[in-house]
């Protein structure tokens, strides 16, 4: 039977050692944990890589979405303190609709685990007070919807060209997206104190530097904006430059 842990956030490389910290990580809209699984021979030897998987998605399906933020953000932190996950360093990794959540998860356990959250990377997600662009993408009809996914890029040719893996995988994305276009500043400056990296791609259409330029007003520690090459989907298509960025950040957190 699959534990409670590995249903919701399977670990996809451990490590050992007096200076390990653990990297938590937050897919964007209707992704998983297998969007992450490559970056394990990137990662240095001492970063344990975690992976989020929220309800209908892999095996857990048939579960119900999430439709407002609070019982996401109170479920997804209560599931990974009970694996203990955040009790020890760690670091949160999330891109768009993740890059909010990771966010939201390092407020939450500052509070709970003062100091355990060394660094906060949020890739291709608007700051907390960038409008989000309109039309909202999750209410286009049918076709509408289909196309914008398309141009969007990310999603394997073989899902969109298949009619019932569309079935499967649209449902699951729009609620995600849903919930990342309404979400906004429910905190305000000066945010989180824990250190801060924000990156984007230079030719990102979604959110691109100037969606994601004030994050540093959302941590009163370190904050940097990096400029990586790619689209939104940068993660996939620059992976190894983003995993190097990653790594020399997480070095200096230990």
């Amino acid at each position: 039977m699959r534990s409670d842990s590995d249903r919701w956030a399977p670990v996809l490389r451990r490590a050992a050692g007096p200076r390990r910290i653990r990297l938590i990580c937050f897919p964007y809209a209707g992704g998983g944990p297998d969007i992450f699984r490559s970056w394990a021979d990137g990662l240095d030897a001492g970063v344990e890589l975690v992976a989020v998987r929220l309800p209908g998605r892999g095996p857990r399906l048939r579960e119900a979405m999430y439709e407002n933020w609070d019982p996401l953000l109170a479920e997804t932190f209560d599931a990974l303190s009970a694996a203990g996950l955040l009790d020890t360093p760690h670091a949160f990794y999330g891109h768009s609709f993740g890059g909010r959540l990771a966010y939201e998860m390092a407020h939450l356990t500052a509070s709970a685990y003062p100091g355990a959250t060394r660094h906060l990377f949020v890739s291709g997600s608007r700051s907390p007070n960038a409008p989000q662009a309109r039309p909202y993408l999750h209410e286009l009809p049918g076709e509408r919807y289909l196309d914008a996914v398309r141009a969007m890029g990310g999603t394997p040719a073989e899902i969109l060209d298949s009619p019932m893996m569309m079935r499967l995988f649209l449902p699951t994305m729009r609620a995600d997206m849903r919930l990342a276009e309404l979400w906004d500043d429910r905190h305000g400056a000066p945010g989180v104190d824990v250190p801060l990296t924000a990156l984007y791609g230079r030719d990102d259409p979604v959110d691109g530097y100037a969606a994601m330029r004030d994050w540093k007003l959302y941590s009163s520690r370190a904050c940097e904006v990096v400029e990586l090459p790619g689209g939104h989907f940068f993660l996939d298509t620059h992976r190894d430059r983003l995993l190097e960025t990653i790594n020399a950040r997480l070095e200096g957190s230990r």
